[in-house]
C-alpha cells in the first residue's frame, strides 16, 4: 500500500449510498454467474480503507426487507426504506398494505433504519413507472418521515421543480433529508438548498465540465458523499478524473478471482469513495481532510444525531 493510500485511511467516511444487495456481489450480472460471491471481501476492503458506517439503500419493499437483513450483520451497516420512483408500480394495486409494510419494516428495525426512501421523482426512465403515478406515491411516501423521525432519501432525475413543490407542500412532514446522486444544474441546487436539504455527490455527480461546476457551489455544511455502488463510479472518461489519486487494481469479471486484491472493472465499491472527496478537494479548492471532516459531520448529523 502506498503512502498516500495509508493517509486516506486515517480519514473518517460514510457512504449513505451503497445498494449491497444487488446480485453483482454475489458474482451475477444480468442473470449470469461470474464469479464467487465477494461481498465479505467488498466490505473489508471498505473498512480498511476509512469506511465507518455504510447506508444500504431499500428500493421497494422486498430491497428493504433484504438490506435490513444484511443490515444487521454488522454493527456499521444500516439502510434505509422506502419505493424508488420506477418502482412504483408496486404501490397501485393495495397502496395501504404496502405502505404499511414499509411502515412494519420502519418499526420493527429502528436500530437499523435511518432514512425513508430511497423515493423521490425519475422523469429521465419514465418507461418504468408513469409521472402521475410517482407523483402520487412519492407523496404518500413523506408521511413517514414525520411519523418516524426520520430523514428523507431522495431520488431525482430531471424533476428537480416537482420534487421542490412536492416537498414545499408536505414541509411540516419532512425531517430533513438529502437527495442523492445529485446531477442537476446550479438552478435545481438553489432550489434544494432552499429547504435546507443535503446534497449527496457521487460519480455520476461528477460526469461534466458543468457538474464540476455545480459542486463548487455547495456549501461545506450542505455536502455529502457516496458511492451508489456497484454503480456510479468515477471513470477515466470522466473530466475530474485528473484528480484521483487512489486507484485500485481492476480485472474484468470473468478474469476476477475473490482472493486477489484486484476489483472488478465497472463494478463500484464503497471503498472507492475517497476518489469522489478527491475530486471535490481539488475542483472545490478545499483542504481533503477538512472537508472529509465535515462531511463525516454532516452525514452524522442527519442520520446518527451526531454520532
Amino acid at each position: 500500500m502506498t503512502l498516500m493510500r495509508r493517509m486516506t485511511a486515517f480519514r473518517k467516511y460514510i457512504d449513505i449510498g451503497a445498494n449491497l444487495t444487488d446480485e453483482m456481489y454475489q458474482g451475477i450480472y444480468h442473470t449470469s454467474k461470474k464469479h464467487e460471491p465477494d461481498l465479505d471481501i467488498v466490505l473489508e476492503r471498505s473498512w480498511s480503507s476509512g469506511l465507518c458506517k455504510m447506508i444500504i439503500t431499500g428500493g421497494s419493499l422486498t430491497d428493504s426487507k433484504k438490506a435490513i437483513c444484511m443490515a444487521q450483520s454488522d454493527s456499521r451497516l444500516f439502510s434505509t426504506v422506502g419505493c424508488h420512483p420506477t418502482r412504483c408500480n408496486e404501490f397501485v394495486e393495495n397502496p395501504d398494505t404496502y405502505l404499511n409494510g414499509l411502515r412494519d419494516l420502519i418499526a420493527n428495525n429502528r436500530n437499523k433504519v435511518v432514512a425513508v426512501g430511497e423515493c423521490g421523482l425519475d422523469y429521465e426512465r419514465l418507461h418504468f413507472c408513469e409521472k402521475d403515478i410517482q407523483l402520487k406515491y412519492f407523496e404518500y411516501q413523506i408521511k413517514l418521515s414525520r411519523e418516524f423521525n426520520l430523514p428523507l432519501f431522495l431520488h431525482c432525475r430531471a424533476a428537480a421543480d416537482d420534487l421542490v413543490d412536492i416537498l414545499k407542500r408536505n414541509k411540516d412532514n419532512v425531517m430533513g433529508g438529502v437527495v442523492h446522486s445529485f446531477d442537476g444544474p446550479l438552478e435545481a441546487l438553489e432550489k434544494i438548498l432552499s429547504l435546507g436539504m443535503y446534497i449527496g455527490i457521487n460519480g455520476c455527480s461528477l460526469r461534466t465540465k458543468e457538474n464540476l461546476e455545480v459542486v463548487t457551489k455547495i456549501p461545506q455544511d450542505r455536502l455529502m458523499i457516496e458511492t451508489d455502488c456497484p454503480w456510479c463510479e468515477v471513470k477515466p472518461t470522466h473530466p475530474g478524473y485528473v484528480h484521483v489519486i487512489t486507484k485500485y487494481p481492476s480485472v474484468k469479471k470473468e478474469k476476477y478471482s475473490i482472493n486477489s486484491g484486484n476489483q472488478v472493472k465497472g463494478r463500484n465499491e464503497p471503498a472507492n469513495i475517497v476518489q469522489v472527496l478527491e475530486i471535490l478537494a481539488a475542483v472545490r479548492k478545499e483542504n481533503i481532510d477538512d472537508l472529509a471532516e465535515a462531511i463525516y459531520n454532516n452525514t452524522s448529523k442527519l442520520f446518527f444525531n451526531g454520532k
